[in-house]
């Protein structure tokens, strides 16, 4: 009985080492392949995000009456957003009522990377 406990516990330490190291070593891109980025860049990039998403929920009547799609508050490089020419990122996203299903509201702000400005260039149903 024990021989079997014994034989048993060793088996599953050596799949479990086998597979934690097999693990370990894959690795999806290497530092020395990635380029580097400023993290400010990503800093700025993500404020820029926090500013258009707190304006569509200003304007269409606070938290009680609107959320944002998820892209807007998750990680940056999710979020619908365009770098334009002029120093502005212009982000384009849907929102709706909470607890509703369907999005109803396309917002599209863009924020001034220089003085923070921020406008709301259209908020209103949908575009097809």
């Amino acid at each position: 009985m024990y021989k079997i406990l014994i034989v048993s516990a060793l088996t599953l330490i050596t799949f479990a080492g086998n597979a934690v190291n097999g693990i370990a070593q894959t690795s999806p891109r290497s530092p020395a392949s990635s380029p580097e980025i400023d993290p400010g860049y990503y800093i700025d990039l993500n404020r820029a995000k926090n500013l258009a998403r707190q304006a569509a929920e200003q304007i269409n009547g606070g938290l009680r009456q609107y959320r944002a799609e998820a892209a807007m508050h998750g990680p940056v490089q999710d979020a619908p957003y365009t770098e334009n020419n002029d120093n502005t990122i212009t982000f384009t996203f849907k929102g709706r009522p909470p607890g509703a299903t369907m999005y109803t509201v396309e917002t599209s702000v863009t924020v001034n990377q220089t003085n923070g400005r921020v406008t709301v260039n259209y908020n209103r149903p949908i575009r097809n």
